[in-house]
């Protein structure tokens, strides 16, 4: 017996039709014995052909009076079956020759397009053809994309596509990014993203978009700026045509700049990081600037806090240190109410005495605000002391290579794993906080991407804090003002909705089978839900509003490294310093490229 019979015969000319290439045989007929729709309709196969998920499949049929129609869309499900048998144990005497039954194969076809738009059913026995070229272009809206941005190939081999007009704020902005820590390659298909925005040749004024990236998970990120050393190895010719073949160079991030926090108790500042030393500045925030720039409210950015009475002391001793702070000294130091303070427990010391004192308090900390709320606010403040001591400094000679600042690079990478959570979220409040200001100082003349993981703390669904203010500003007002949020997260259940709804590209790979069941997964079919939970890494999802069916794509390795062992023989000394060639053989940080003169 054959391992697929045919449930229908192949129409003597083949099952042509002039609406398609003449290359483009049929593979099999749209059955009968299923109702078919404008929306989903059955294709039996042929024998010896198949068809698999995410395969793009076209139709067609004649409209008295209206022409031919043609119908497209993607595989959701195929099933197999034995046709003619009634129990399970049925398939052994089928197997012997003892009881009669045909192998019946057959796909279930999502329609993604109908043109012209007339929504009639195709007719069974109408050929199925696997779309090609023009057909598949046209089946997945790649045709009506001015701007098509290559983001991996699907099943079929071919280069899929996302509309740059829902990317760059023309027509839509934002991306979510879920799935599991470790296993979904979140942070690989962003930072592929970025590669292809800035390489592809797609995005207008290319050269004056910029990213900022958070790294959170280990050093990473560090490496953006050194090729992979698989470039060099025998899968090197391979990786290189995987990256051609989309239209890109197999080369890393050309203009980076890296900022890490200071290493602790080095009254130097060196950037606290262990795999590369060289071309990584350290950064902090002065006294005097954590006082007259308000930062104090970071400091208080846990969801938590802003549900609380001591918010009020917050607000109340942060407008008291930006009048009251005066600088002293070259070094960042403050001077309040006549006491010199050179380091942040100093500042935090002096604060609590000024919140608590009976004398100061209702001053300091406001006229109706009672002891037990004061001493939460004490606590609260006592505690940052351990995180952020290192970042709010007035006792280390001032660098202007010390500020965070996207303006001198396209790539900037801001290195956080090395810092406590309550540290993280003052970083990346402060330095959004500060990006978002200067963009909307500046118009929205260039693109700032940025990329952020564990959106999920955050802006977390539930409560308020400074920080989820500002994603959220970012997410309903950042399309304007040409800031473009990248958010991964292993649950996109837990992010706030409003982010999350204003994304107009939503990504998913591998799902824990809980979180795939969520709604805020309803834009996948019940298929790729069910595969969503068992994606090898390096395949995702991607939904964009002009197609209705979410695209499976798998995107090629990194061409930079991704870690310090995957950093290439003949570049690895410039990461320590040690080696004696010029830096620029090794895409130095935050050393422009000649092509990279507007920033």
């Amino acid at each position: 017996m054959q391992g697929v019979q045919d449930v229908v015969e192949e129409p003597p000319n083949g099952g042509s039709d002039s609406s398609f290439d003449e290359d483009q045989r049929a593979i099999g007929q749209v059955i009968g014995t299923e109702d078919a729709t404008p929306l989903v309709f059955h294709v039996a196969l042929y024998p010896d052909d198949y068809l698999q998920l995410d395969d793009v499949v076209a139709t067609s049929r004649e409209v008295p009076g209206r022409g031919s129609v043609m119908m497209s869309g993607i595989v959701t499900q195929v099933w197999s079956r034995h046709e003619g048998a009634t129990f399970g144990s049925d398939v052994f005497l089928v197997s012997d020759g003892v009881l009669p039954a045909r192998i019946q194969e057959i796909a279930e076809v999502t329609t993604t397009r109908v043109e012209p738009e007339l929504f009639v059913p195709p007719q069974p026995g109408a050929p199925a053809r696997r779309a090609r070229g023009t057909v598949r272009s046209e089946a997945l809206y790649f045709d009506q994309m001015k701007h098509r941005l290559p983001v991996g190939v699907g099943r079929d081999g071919e280069t899929v596509y996302v509309d740059l007009d829902f990317i760059d704020g023309s027509r839509g902005a934002h991306i979510s990014i879920s799935g599991i820590s470790g296993v979904a390659t979140k942070t690989s298909f962003a930072l592929f993203l970025l590669h292809s925005l800035f390489n592809g040749g797609v995005l207008r004024h290319a050269h004056n978009a910029k990213a900022l990236i958070f790294s959170v998970k280990g050093e990473d990120l560090l490496f953006l700026d050194q090729p992979n050393s698989r470039l060099f190895g025998d899968q090197g010719d391979q990786l290189r045509d995987s990256y051609a073949r989309l239209g890109l160079p197999a080369t890393p991030f050309r203009s980076v700049g890296f900022f890490a926090p200071p290493a602790p108790g080095d009254n130097n500042a060196r950037p606290y990081v262990a795999g590369r030393t060289a071309g990584v500045e350290a950064f902090w925030w002065t006294l005097h600037e954590f006082c007259s720039e308000a930062l104090l409210r970071f400091v208080f950015a846990n969801v938590e806090d802003e549900g609380n009475q001591y918010t009020l002391v917050v607000h109340q001793v942060t407008s008291k240190l930006g009048r009251e702070a005066t600088p002293a000294g070259n070094d960042g130091a403050v001077s309040v109410d006549g006491v010199l303070c050179r380091t942040y427990a100093e500042l935090v010391d002096l604060v609590c005495d000024l919140v608590t004192d009976p004398a100061t308090m209702a001053d300091w900390a406001g006229p109706a605000i009672g002891v037990g709320t004061a001493n939460a606010f004490v606590r609260r403040l006592r505690s940052s002391q351990r995180s952020l001591s290192e970042l709010i400094r007035g006792d280390i000679p001032d660098r202007p290579s010390r500020r965070i600042t996207t303006q001198n690079q396209q790539v900037t990478v801001v290195d956080l794993h090395h810092l406590k959570e309550g540290a993280q979220r003052f970083v990346t409040g402060v330095v959004l906080a500060a990006e978002t200001a200067r963009k909307e100082a500046a118009g929205p003349g260039s693109l700032l991407f940025t990329m952020l993981d564990e959106l999920n703390k955050y802006a977390p669904r539930e409560g308020a804090s400074p920080i989820k203010d500002v994603l959220l500003d970012i997410a309903e007002r950042g399309r304007s003002l040409g800031i473009i949020l990248i958010g991964a997260q292993q649950t996109a259940s837990e992010v706030e909705r409003r982010i999350i709804s204003n994304s107009a590209i939503k990504v998913v790979g591998r799902l824990d089978s809980a979180e795939a069941s969520r709604p805020e997964y309803g834009f996948l079919p019940a298929g790729q839900r069910l595969r969503a939970t068992i994606a090898k890494p390096g395949t995702m999802f991607v939904n964009q509003p002009a197609i209705p069916v979410p695209l499976a794509v798998e995107f090629p390795f990194p061409a930079w490294a991704t870690r310090h062992s995957e950093v290439g023989a003949d570049t690895a000394g410039t990461l320590d310093g040690n080696s004696a060639e010029p830096a620029e053989r090794a895409f130095p940080a935050r050393v422009p490229q000649p092509d990279d003169a507007p920033f």
